[in-house]
């Protein structure tokens, strides 16, 4: 069977169903003016019948014999009686059991064929199961999720499958796509095999050193970024940072705690006054300082580390620059960057919100003088 003749019969199975569901949609009646089975719970077509027959209905069983084709849609759809016709049904599950004299189009979940098809099947469903006692005298063309051929095949098969499995004979060629290989039974296939592999998409591999290139060029940005940054800081705000720091100085767990209250209150204090909308633009102002005083806790820790390395009279700058550098290897380094980093985020904030609390101006006291710098030789 070449491949427009798979087509062929691909499009002759859909224009069979669907001028099926359409007549029985529409009342048309049989051919031989049989009237049409109205769709109902249970349809039994237990009588001889002559022409084709139309049955639509949550569960249909064909049991008599039918002079002409069958089409039938539902929920279940049984053929146990004689066809001298076609078969064209579509439901969840289908079963073939009687004998069909002419082929079978079937589109379903499940589908069985247990019984006898004199020519050949179009199947297309997610598990398709022939059965030891079937037989199908031609051809078979599916496509399922599974399929198992227990009984035999006259001549060819033509399937794109996911898993395949052939026990029984079948007595031509079988043609397969599918992204694994059957298991074939010895002596089953009197043809050929032929495997076709489906498309995969290709993994792709990535070189190690590709891996550490990458690394070390986000490092290398971190540094120079962030360097850059801290280095600004230090030439532009020098005594602030000096001031927001004294706090760390002589207390740091005060600092640490401040920050680590403020973390946990300030947040869902801003998501509920944006809830109330009423407080929103409140909310989105100070969304909007907590992010930019959550940014700057890198400046602050930076030039901390480098008041705690550099113990002397050194230029803001300077101190900024080696903080930011101990700073940014700290967050380089798996699982210890989570420590470094949430140590940054609590020790900045608190640092800020105490210097922030200092300069409160309804305070009628005079500000404290600053801390004593005990990390270097005179102020900064």
């Amino acid at each position: 069977m070449s491949v427009p003749s798979f087509t062929r019969r691909v499009v002759r199975l859909s224009a069979a169903l669907a001028a099926g569901i359409l007549v029985v949609g529409s009342g048309v009646g049989a051919a031989d003016a049989t009237p049409l089975s109205t769709p109902s719970p249970t349809v039994v077509a237990a009588t001889d019948r002559t022409g084709p027959q139309f049955y639509a209905g949550t569960s249909i069983d064909v049991t008599g014999t039918v002079d002409g084709d069958v089409y039938a849609a539902g929920q279940s759809v049984t053929i146990s009686g004689d066809v001298t016709g076609d078969v064209i049904a579509a439901a969840q599950t289908i079963t073939i059991s009687g004998t069909v004299e002419g082929n079978v189009r079937l589109a379903g979940q499940d589908i069985r064929i247990t019984g006898d098809v004199g020519r050949s099947g179009t199947v297309f469903g997610s598990n398709v199961v022939v059965g030891e006692a079937a037989t199908l005298g031609d051809d078979l063309v599916a496509g399922a999720s599974e399929i198992r051929i227990a009984g035999d095949v006259g001549r060819d098969m033509f399937l794109t499958v996911g898993e395949l499995r052939i026990d029984g004979t079948v007595g031509g060629d079988v043609t397969y796509t599918s992204g694994n290989k059957a298991r074939i039974a010895d002596g089953a296939v009197q043809g050929t095999v032929k495997h076709i592999e489906s498309s995969r998409s290709r993994t792709v591999e990535v070189s190690p050193w590709a891996v550490f290139l990458a690394w070390f060029l986000g490092v290398l940005y971190a540094l120079v970024a962030l360097s850059l940054i801290t280095l600004c800081a230090g030439l532009l705000v020098p005594r602030w940072l000096a001031r927001v720091t004294d706090h760390l100085v002589p207390s740091p767990w005060k600092a640490l705690l401040v920050g680590f209250l403020a973390a946990i209150v300030v947040p869902p204090a801003l998501l509920f006054l944006l809830v109330t909308i009423v407080g929103a633009p409140l909310a989105l102002g100070g969304l909007l300082v907590w992010v930019l005083l959550t940014l700057a806790t890198f400046v602050y820790g930076a030039f901390y580390l480098g008041r705690l390395v550099l113990r002397g009279n050194q230029h803001p700058v300077l101190k900024s620059f080696v903080g930011g550098l101990i700073l940014i290897v700290g967050l380089q380094i798996p699982w210890l960057n989570i420590l470094v980093w949430l140590a940054m985020v609590f020790f900045g904030l608190g640092a800020q919100l105490l210097e922030f609390y200092s300069q409160r101006p309804w305070s009628t006291k005079a500000a404290p003088a600053p801390a004593p710098d005990t990390t270097q030789g005179g102020s900064a």
